[in-house]
């Protein structure tokens, strides 16, 4: 689905669901990460993240649509858009589309790699667990100031 496509997309579901026009411009930004879409106040265009469709399908993407039109729509009418307002949670139950997005398959499994970094004291033995490496040069055993030596390293 290229730009065009997406345009003509949102101009029907937006017929179609709230029986109104989008007059302003629907396109892909590549740029978002963290979203399946955002409204742009200012220019009141849609910006859809492409990542989406690609990974989770056209029946994902129409919900990013219609939850943006929700936004859009609203807002023009000068109604509470915003996602704490009433009527804006009303007309998302009204239209089928989803409050919050799925999250993308591959953001799911960056956050699972994590590692545990774990440092001894040399003197009293005194275990220490670590999300993050420290220089054992300049740290020291809070308990008998004795020196540290990394054990190991546990990938989770």
């Amino acid at each position: 689905m290229d730009q065009k496509e997406l345009q003509i997309l949102v101009e029907k579901l937006s017929h179609e669901y709230f029986g109104k026009p989008f007059k302003h411009t629907a396109l892909f930004n590549l740029r978002l990460r963290s979203t399946g879409g955002r409204y742009l106040l200012g220019t009141h265009n849609i910006e859809i993240n492409k990542k989406y469709l690609e990974q989770l399908g056209e029946e994902e993407l129409i919900g990013i649509i219609k939850h943006e039109l929700c936004h859009y729509h609203l807002h023009l009418e000068g109604r509470g858009y915003q996602h704490k307002d009433p009527e804006f949670k009303f007309l998302l139950k009204k239209v089928g589309a989803p409050r919050f997005c799925n999250q993308l398959p591959e953001r799911s499994v960056k956050r699972t790699a994590k590692k545990v970094l774990i440092y001894q004291c040399i003197n009293c033995k005194t275990t220490y667990q670590r999300k993050r490496s420290i220089n054992t040069s300049r740290y020291v055993c809070g308990k008998c100031r004795g020196k540290l030596l990394k054990v190991e390293e546990i990938q989770l």
